[in-house]
């Protein structure tokens, strides 16, 4: 149940504010850790800004649902929605400029696929990205741990998407909505977009799902007010329903904002990012590549290993968005 989850006691938020704290913070270590011989002047264009973090990620965001979509096998919805919920949990607890989206990105959708059970081997997942295969295959599986120590091991999600269901039958049984099927679609396009706001880490699934249908149903000329009132929510208090309301208002609002952030600020925030990254962590880094080469050699894995491959040039070409 969301109610006893990791999701609800680590995972949800009290507001917007708070999220936009957490990922300052975050900016500001990695450039109090990193940027030390640097003076302040000088910082404030090197490194990205919080803003600039944030419009980056959501490009990342949009290129996350881009790839489930074209995934191949088709991709349930409860895989996109895990993947989601992992790429956002990461980066409230990590910078941009610590570990790349795009690495990030193709990860917390692989690990996805294996929570929600949707099998597909690492083989099949690549397959689904153009350029080296191997090496994005390395960049995957080296960074699979790391991303679940981040999670804290939380990896079940509860999504929207259930909930949505139980809607739906409720619908049917107890309100004279005619063919409530004709809701599915508005539900769906809702649902994209909720995704590509916070609003899986400030609501609870069933508050974001009520929100799905009463969009539906609005877009279909249609009005579920008593329906929430009267009979979904008859037995609740008035303190109650009135939160409720606000939830769904705040909610739909969210998702009526979405929209792409500029694609040349984001051209101009990517080649600032190339420049300040924690090259410890680029894969095309010598000291990333020495770093590996020592832990194969404390390992004593055989140079032929093909879990992990030491050439890894040109890998950022691999794992870009416009690549996969």
């Amino acid at each position: 149940m969301f109610s006893t989850s990791s999701q609800r006691k680590f995972w949800t938020f009290s507001d917007e504010t708070e999220l936009a704290r957490q990922r300052e913070k975050q900016n500001l270590e990695f450039i109090a850790k990193h940027g030390q011989h640097i003076d302040e002047y000088q910082r404030y264009n090197f490194f990205l800004s919080p803003e600039e973090e944030r419009l980056l990620l959501k490009q990342y965001e949009l290129h996350l649902k881009e790839f489930c979509k074209r995934f191949a096998p088709p991709m349930p919805k409860g895989v996109v929605g895990t993947a989601f919920h992992y790429f956002k949990r990461f980066y409230l607890y990590n910078s941009t400029m610590d570990y790349h989206p795009k690495e990030i990105l193709a990860t917390c959708v692989y690990l996805a696929c294996k929570v929600e059970e949707f099998n597909v081997s690492i083989c099949q997942f690549v397959a689904n990205i153009k350029g080296d295969r191997e090496k994005a295959s390395d960049i995957i599986l080296n960074n699979e741990l790391l991303l679940m120590q981040q999670l804290n091991y939380h990896l079940t999600i509860h999504n929207p998407f259930r909930p949505v269901e139980g809607f739906l039958i409720d619908i049917k049984t107890r309100c004279s909505l005619a063919n409530p099927e004709r809701l599915r679609s508005g539900i769906d396009e809702f649902l994209e977009k909720v995704f590509l706001t916070d609003g899986c880490l400030l609501y609870a699934p069933s508050q974001i799902a009520l929100a799905a249908v009463l969009h539906a149903a609005s877009k279909e000329q249609e009005n579920l007010d008593s329906y929430v009132t009267d009979m979904l929510f008859h037995d609740a208090g008035s303190d109650k329903l009135a939160i409720l309301i606000e939830a769904v208002r705040k909610i739909r609002s969210m998702v009526k904002m979405v929209e792409s952030p500029p694609r040349e600020r984001v051209r101009i925030i990517e080649k600032k990012l190339d420049r300040c990254r924690n090259q410890e962590n680029n894969p095309d880094s010598e000291i990333y590549k020495r770093r590996m080469r020592e832990a194969i050699d404390e390992d004593d894995i055989p140079q032929g290993s093909s879990r992990m491959s030491l050439d890894t040039s040109g890998i950022s070409q691999v794992l870009s968005p416009s690549a996969s």
